[in-house]
């Protein structure tokens, strides 16, 4: 018999804030996308299986090299207010990770994956996008697990500009993690 499951109430707003997402328990299933309170639902097994194959290579090339951390999904990634996300995979290098707080990081990351699903493509592709590129975060990585493919942006003066868009082969490389190279067959 489990404990019981104490029901939350979610006062309605028209804009919430890092407060008001603070009150829900760890791993609810929400992130804070411009004032709103948005639901992701669970990922497919095979949505976890790319994040877990991309997120490993990317863990054993930071450790080995000692160039950082590498976080996945859920961890709350705090930019502003009303802006709090949770990327599937990030790199923090070894001079900013002082971004690190105990529930949360404050501010860009230096690499931002995102592993698309049918139920965040909108927020990944537009609206997270946009504050990436507002908050500096050096690269961003949009991985479509549907078509096997990965684009991936450089983020320079507030901007990001395409740096290598790759479909069913191919290896990806990183600006910000020099060296490493990723063969997409080893992700998909």
């Amino acid at each position: 018999m489990g404990l019981p499951v104490k029901e939350l109430e979610i006062p309605e707003k028209t804009v919430y804030t890092y407060e008001d997402y603070r009150i829900f328990p760890e791993g609810a299933p929400y992130q804070l996308i411009g004032g709103k309170l948005i639901m992701t639902p669970p990922p497919s097994t095979y949505h976890q299986i790319v994040s877990m194959e991309l997120g490993v290579k990317l863990a054993n090339f930071v450790k080995k090299n000692d160039l950082g951390r590498v976080l996945s999904a859920p961890i709350d990634v705090y930019f502003e207010e009303t802006e709090t996300y949770q990327p599937d995979i990030i790199f923090i290098s070894k001079d900013r990770l002082h971004i690190i707080e105990r529930e949360r990081i404050k501010g860009a990351p230096d690499l931002v994956i995102e592993i698309l699903s049918p139920a965040t493509a909108y927020y990944d592709l537009r609206k997270k996008f946009k504050i990436y590129e507002k908050h500096g975060v050096k690269e961003y990585w949009i991985v479509d697990p549907e078509d096997k493919s990965v684009i991936a942006y450089k983020g320079r003066q507030g901007k990001f500009s395409l740096i290598q868009e790759l479909k069913g082969e191919g290896k990806i490389s990183s600006g910000v993690l020099k060296e490493l190279e990723i063969e997409l067959g080893d992700i998909f």
